[in-house]
Parts: C-alpha cells; structure tokens; sequence
C-alpha cells in the first residue's frame, strides 16, 4: 500500500460517518421519515451532524493523501489525520448535545478548518517547490 498512514485516518473517519448514519436512519425510522425531517428537530440534527462530516471529511483526506504520496513527514500525516480524526469527533459530540454553540462544535470546527487550512498550505509549498 503507499498510503497506510492515510489509509488508517480514512478508515477510521468512514466509520465514523457510519455511525452518524445509522444515527439518521434510526431516528428515520422512529418517525416514520423517508426523506427531509418532517419538522423533527432531532432529525434534522443528525442529518446535519452526518452530512456536515461528509462535507469536510473527503476533502481534509484528499489533501492528506497527497501529502504522504508527496513524501510528506509521516509525524506531519499522524498530526494532520488524527486532528482530523479528533476534529469529527469532537463536532459530532457537541453538536449532537446541542443545535446552538458548544465547546465540542467549536473545537470541532476549529480543528477541522486547521487541518485543511495546514494541510492546504503545505501541498502548495510542495507542488510550487518541486
């Protein structure tokens, strides 16, 4: 494999997603919902917990992808993939408990926007280098 390190990050994080998809389909279920939230504020929660996962995850995982099969530092992909990790984790939690701020939300999201913006800056430095 030439990314085992990403690999492990990107493995971990669909799990993850798996998670807060079963989240959604078991309260889909609840309530007898198949598509939107029908004015179920708990499930327009989840919906949002999930979707907003898949909406940073793949993105912060292609950009680390990169990295290692750029020759990036394997301490530089552990820190970048497990802040990531950690990231989704920690958003899923705080949002979970509350549709407003939390401190989980908002690390969560702080983390997520560090490692893309890190994760960003160092492949421009690689590609304009090379």
């Amino acid at each position: 494999m030439q990314a085992p390190i990403t690999g492990i990050y990107a493995a971990a994080c669909a799990l993850l997603i798996l998670v807060l998809a079963v989240r959604v389909v078991r309260a889909r279920f609840r309530h007898r919902v198949g598509i939107g939230d029908a004015g179920h504020a708990d499930l327009a929660l989840r919906v949002r917990v999930h979707a907003n996962a898949v909406e940073y995850v793949p993105l912060a995982l292609l950009l680390i992808l990169m990295l290692e099969l750029g020759g990036a530092s394997t301490i530089w992909i552990h820190a970048l993939g497990g802040t990531l990790l950690l990231a989704r984790i920690a958003h899923a939690i705080g949002l979970s408990t509350s549709s407003g701020t939390s401190p989980g939300r908002f690390v969560g999201t702080l983390l997520t926007w560090a490692v893309l913006l890190v994760a960003s800056v160092m492949l421009l430095f690689a590609v304009l280098a090379a």
